[in-house]
């Protein structure tokens, strides 16, 4: 089992920034990949942006040249730095842990709020 904390979130000015932590801990060796998903209110959620074991990272659009995501695989926490926050990046923000042995499996952390607004 894997357990994922989310902390960082809150309200912010547009053009402000935030940072988000999820740490993971429990059977972090199984881990293969870590991402951050968002879902605002009457919509579904969506990937942000996810990275693997190996640092590749990939990005939604709507975040490209404003959000990095980052990995401490000792630490066994991934961030995602927020910038230039917008109003619609208004939303809660999930971590998501992949597990793919011995079978692919999904963990999900409880959620953070990101409220942007002046």
């Amino acid at each position: 089992q894997v357990q994922l904390v989310e902390s960082g979130g809150g309200l912010v000015q547009p053009g402000g920034s935030l940072r988000l932590s999820c740490a993971a801990s429990g059977s972090t060796f199984s881990i293969r990949a870590m991402g951050w998903y968002r879902q605002a209110p009457g919509k579904e959620r969506e990937l942000v942006a996810d990275i693997t074991s190996g640092g590749r990272t990939n990005y939604v659009d709507s975040v490209k040249g404003r959000f990095t995501i980052s990995r401490d695989n000792a630490k066994n926490t991934v961030y995602l730095q927020m910038n230039s926050l917008k109003v619609e990046d208004t939303a809660v923000y999930y971590c998501k842990a992949l597990r793919l042995a011995p079978s692919v499996y999904e963990y999900w952390g409880q959620g953070t709020q990101v409220t942007v607004s002046s």
